[in-house]
């Protein structure tokens, strides 16, 4: 408990730690906007697809669970500042695997509502040719 009351303290004078932690590393900030591109792909949000990402966000990145909330309003008010060609840019420079782990996330959420619309096939096949990605890494499991 005392802990925790800390946590916040320290939250409310040194800002939200996992919206820190993505709007210090401008690669991952690429990377969840690439994921919120994806759940954006077929027009709507679906709590199955925010379900994925959240996950994501925590098992993938370590962005506390209590942090996400923050980092997705940080995302929704900085992410014009990030397009797509610029994203794709910085993702060249990862190592192949990360590249695939992207690719990977970015099937996961396609596929969390059950329902591959075309505008998100679209997107994925898009994705993959500009990381170098055959469409076979991206369905393996890890």
């Amino acid at each position: 408990m005392a802990f925790a009351l800390l946590d916040q303290i320290r939250s409310i004078f040194d800002g939200d730690p996992g919206v820190r932690k993505v709007a210090d590393d401008p690669v991952l900030s690429a990377e969840l906007l690439m994921l919120f591109r994806m759940i954006l792909a077929d027009g709507s949000v679906s709590e199955s697809e925010m379900a994925v990402f959240r996950r994501i966000c925590k098992d993938g990145f370590g962005i506390p669970e209590t942090s996400i909330d923050n980092v997705i309003e940080y995302l929704n008010d900085f992410g014009y500042e990030t397009n797509g060609s610029q994203a794709i840019a910085l993702f060249r420079d990862l190592d192949v695997e990360r590249r695939k782990l992207l690719a990977r996330h970015m099937v996961e959420i396609a596929k969390a509502d059950h329902q591959l619309a075309e505008s998100e096939v679209r997107l994925l096949r898009r994705t993959l040719d500009l990381l170098e990605i055959s469409p076979v890494d991206a369905v393996k499991p890890q």
